[in-house]
């Protein structure tokens, strides 16, 4: 313990930039601090800091230390939340990459909840559809719809979202229903770009695929879901977004006997935090509120909702 209480200490240091403040973050005096310091160095064998009267600087050492002394704690605090800590005190920081679409429907409002159940969890959010590693961003949690794979991070999946073929019925009485995937290349496609041109059915005989030629391409399902409405052609949509124009009249679910595939969601978390207890209690808050976006719609062709 009393070698991760001074690796607590040289992370404090190398923040502060010196002692006096270092010791004010750990409500310790300078003196305590200049021990902890001299005991690691001490144990490593290397000086960590160039002392002058004014600075301190991280030696080459403390430099090639920095990292690895974070991630210790970092995993050492999962540890501990995880064996002493229960929900009701969940505590720390979270920062977090939501995508837009799904946070407008869902996400915003269980990330709320989320803090207001945990008083003592601060959280920063940012809206965005980007394809990036956590790492780059400093993100500790970051939720996509993409299968995506970055060098130090774990993917955690959550849940699916039903989605659906959708077209206006003025649309499909000018240019005829679809009644199978290799009949899109005639059709008008409305597309979500981050899914790209080809689409996945679901049959029988396993997957189909088709690429189409996109008449609008949107990040943005609402978009997409706007031009169905009016016509513009037929849109993969997630069963929550479709949900109020099927039930207007405005879109008509198509093609049913070849589902699309559902479109997951999923918790990419850099290695250092999957075993932190606030990260895993929020995955499991996000999945329920993902699944249950998905009530009141059929997984199954042969279902009557939407």
């Amino acid at each position: 313990m009393d070698t991760l209480t001074n690796l607590k200490t040289f992370l404090a240091v190398s923040s502060h930039g010196n002692f006096t403040s270092a010791a004010r973050s750990l409500h310790v005096v300078p003196s305590v601090v200049a021990k902890r310091i001299a005991q690691l160095e001490s144990t490593l064998g290397n000086r960590l800091f160039d002392r002058t009267t004014r600075t301190l600087e991280l030696t080459d050492a403390g430099q090639r230390l920095l990292p690895s002394a974070r991630q210790c704690l970092t995993e050492f605090e999962g540890l501990l939340q995880q064996a002493a800590m229960d929900d009701s005190k969940l505590e720390g920081h979270l920062r977090l990459m939501l995508p837009t679409t799904i946070s407008m429907a869902a996400l915003s409002r269980s990330v709320t909840r989320f803090m207001a159940q945990h008083p003592r969890i601060t959280v920063e959010t940012l809206m965005s559809d980007r394809s990036v590693s956590p790492l780059e961003e400093n993100i500790d949690v970051m939720i996509s719809g993409r299968l995506a794979h970055y060098d130090g991070v774990v993917q955690v999946p959550l849940a699916p979202t039903l989605v659906g073929l959708f077209a206006a019925p003025e649309y499909l009485e000018q240019y005829g229903r679809p009644e199978h995937p290799s009949q899109l290349v005639d059709h008008s496609c409305l597309v979500f770009s981050p899914q790209g041109k080809t689409w996945a059915f679901e049959s029988s005989k396993g997957p189909v695929y088709v690429d189409v030629q996109p008449r609008l391409s949107s990040d943005d399902n609402y978009t997409l879901c706007v031009g169905a409405e009016q016509s513009l052609g037929l849109a993969i949509l997630p069963g929550y977004i479709a949900r109020d124009g099927v039930q207007s009249g405005r879109l008509v679910k198509v093609m049913t006997a070849y589902p699309p595939q559902d479109r997951w969601y999923r918790a990419h978390i850099p290695k250092r935090n999957e075993n932190l207890a606030r990260v895993t209690a929020l995955c499991k808050w996000l999945r329920q509120d993902i699944e249950a976006l998905n009530s009141g719609l059929s997984p199954s062709p042969a279902g009557k909702q939407f």
